[in-house]
């Protein structure tokens, strides 16, 4: 259901995403893989109003502060153009990419469970229970976070909308984020249609998902040890010879092209070397494997 701000948004912006919809194709196909509950053309409406509103918050901004800060003309016309410009495309990117982000997040979490919920499904099936009884137990396991959301959308697609499990676990699988999950979901709906044994496909899905999560961590380790050792060559060896450096020649000559050595190193100790460690830090949650 669209609140009235999502209404507002697309009375003003529909017609840019229905002119411009190569440019929101990505992102639509993205879309309902992240869990975001919004119609796409919505969603894209209000991320071109939200671009919009930026821009027009940023002039009034920038024309508040020529005021204020009494900013020369040259300054204030500079000021005026890219700023505004700046402030639209940085929300814009921000809306755009965001559920693109929330669907590598959702399939990094559901890989990260899907070994030990492919397993336990087959404890589950093993006991002779009908795979609705499956999927609606598993969903109470909030500690599979993402994989337990996608089991009660299967179960919503049995006990609301009246789907038959195999149905309803296709509708799921041509949502889901992670390719893994999708394939093992339509795996058990075709072992269910060939009246296969659920025992015997859960027990191989099993091993071959911990297989590979064994595997994936084990690079990751490896990954880990040349981290390491380029974080103690670039940001603990090099700063310190840096700062060693600059110690000696701030005895032989104070200055260095204009500027003064204490000034670099104050430069370097309190901004360029924090700068370069946040970004090592962003670098690493982003490659990490979670476990």
């Amino acid at each position: 259901m669209t609140n009235f701000y999502g209404k507002l948004a697309l009375s003003f912006a529909g017609w840019f995403v229905d002119s411009f919809e190569d440019l929101f194709r990505q992102l639509n196909k993205e879309l309902p893989k992240s869990g975001i509950r919004v119609p796409k053309r919505v969603y894209n409406s209000i991320i071109v109003f939200n671009s919009f509103l930026a821009y027009i918050i940023s002039l009034v901004g920038v024309i508040i502060a020529y005021f204020i800060a009494k900013l020369n003309p040259f300054s204030f016309i500079v000021y005026l153009i890219f700023i505004p410009i700046l402030s639209a495309i940085t929300v814009f990117i921000i809306g755009y990419f965001y559920p693109i982000q929330l669907v590598a997040s959702r399939r990094a979490k559901i890989e990260t469970n899907l070994p030990f919920v492919v397993a336990h499904m087959g404890a589950i099936a093993s006991s002779g229970i009908p795979p609705s009884a499956v999927f609606k137990l598993l969903s109470k396991f909030k500690e599979y976070d993402v994989l337990a959301e996608e089991m009660e959308k299967i179960v919503t697609n049995i006990e609301v909308f009246g789907l038959d499990p195999v149905t309803a676990m296709k509708e799921v699988a041509k949502r889901t984020p992670s390719e893994k999950f999708k394939q093992i979901l339509l795996g058990f709906a075709s072992t269910i249609e060939s009246g296969g044994s659920l025992k015997i496909y859960l027990k191989n899905m099993s091993e071959q998902t911990l297989f590979h999560w064994r595997m994936k961590r084990e690079k990751y380790l490896q990954q880990l040890s040349t981290y390491a050792e380029f974080y103690t060559g670039i940001l603990i060896a090099a700063p310190l010879f840096i700062i060693s450096l600059f110690s000696i020649m701030n005895m032989i000559e104070p200055n260095l092209g204009g500027f003064g050595i204490l000034q670099l190193m104050r430069l370097s100790i309190y901004l360029i070397i924090p700068i370069l460690n946040i970004g090592f830090i962003i670098f690493l949650s982003t490659t990490q494997v979670e476990i």
